[in-house]
């Protein structure tokens, strides 16, 4: 017992007599003082063995082992564990007051920045349509072009607050079948299948994980992408289909389009970035990078294969 640390006497010999008494298991984890002053933490694990007749206590028999690594390394884990708790809940806090502050940004997107491009795209069509007489050509058309970039401003407006609104959605997956999603998708951009002008070829669809808001997003903003960008083809043709590969699903949907040169394509994903400039195909440079934060979104990634005049085939997986 002298070899006990001083602060664990009172521990071990409780442990003794809880041993003695009713002929448990005796176990303690304990500190010892070596002749040099070193501290180290033992095991102590031992059994009762009595007399036969009497049932007395005579000794007991077992193992004191050095368990000091073992301990220190599991003080490690638990004081690493203490500190990576209380970064999480800093970083939560951040997050919280980050998620604070772009919802105040987006009402202020929403109210306060749109409250002046109203007033400029009114003021723009008060001049344009009641002093016509009053204004030249180059007049008009730097009123049309006001007009045009006020529109314009209003469409980036609605892109921006969709995607913040997507950050704060959490994705709600289950079981469904996207045919009605791409079947509402087309509907949503104004394509019937079966019309002169354009091809619509919709392949086998299985079921699939997803959350089906964010799914029919997907297939709005790509189908809307093939429709636009094959406008002009005799006729447009888009397809929407899926394979296996790898045990696992890709879903594509390729149009006969103008395309686009590959090496360009690391900008198709990013906020606000278009590979098609001037006014000739509307767009805000929003809807792809809302396909891939929602593929995102289901743990899987977004694609696009393409040449220019030859096409172009967007392929994610979930």
């Amino acid at each position: 017992m002298a070899f006990v640390h001083p602060d664990d006497r009172a521990g071990l010999i409780a442990a003794l007599r809880t041993a003695i008494e009713t002929h448990a298991i005796f176990s303690s984890e304990h500190r010892i003082v070596r002749p040099d002053g070193t501290e180290r933490v033992v095991h102590a694990r031992g059994e009762i063995v009595c007399d036969p007749a009497t049932g007395k206590p005579l000794r007991m028999i077992g193992t004191t082992q050095d368990v000091t690594e073992r301990t220190r390394a599991r003080e490690q884990i638990q004081k690493f564990n203490e500190e990576l708790e209380a970064r999480v809940g800093e970083r939560t806090a951040q997050l919280e007051a980050a998620n604070r502050d772009l919802e105040a940004f987006a009402y202020s997107v929403s109210h306060d920045l749109r409250a002046p491009l109203r007033a400029i795209n009114g003021y723009a069509g008060i001049l344009i349509e009641e002093a016509p007489a009053d204004l030249d050509e180059t007049s008009r058309n730097a009123l049309q072009r006001i007009a045009s970039s006020v529109r314009r401003m209003d469409g980036l407006i609605d892109g921006l607050l969709a995607l913040s609104r997507l950050g704060r959605r959490a994705a709600e997956i289950r079981t469904l079948d996207p045919r009605p999603l791409v079947e509402e998708a087309l509907e949503e951009i104004g394509i019937r299948p079966g019309r002169r002008e354009i091809e619509v070829v919709i392949g086998d669809l299985p079921q699939c994980q997803a959350d089906p808001d964010l799914l029919r997003q997907v297939f709005v903003n790509l189908l809307g992408n093939a429709a636009k960008f094959s406008r002009g083809r005799d006729p447009a043709h888009i397809e929407v289909g899926c394979r296996t590969v790898d045990g696992r699903q890709v879903w594509c949907v390729r149009d006969n389009g103008i395309g686009f040169d590959m090496g360009q394509a690391s900008k198709l994903f990013g906020v606000f970035q278009r590979l098609v400039t001037g006014d000739a195909y509307e767009g805000t440079g929003v809807g792809l990078a809302i396909v891939d934060r929602i593929v995102r979104q289901h743990d899987g990634r977004v694609w696009a294969e393409s040449a220019p005049d030859h096409g172009a085939a967007f392929y994610f997986m979930l």
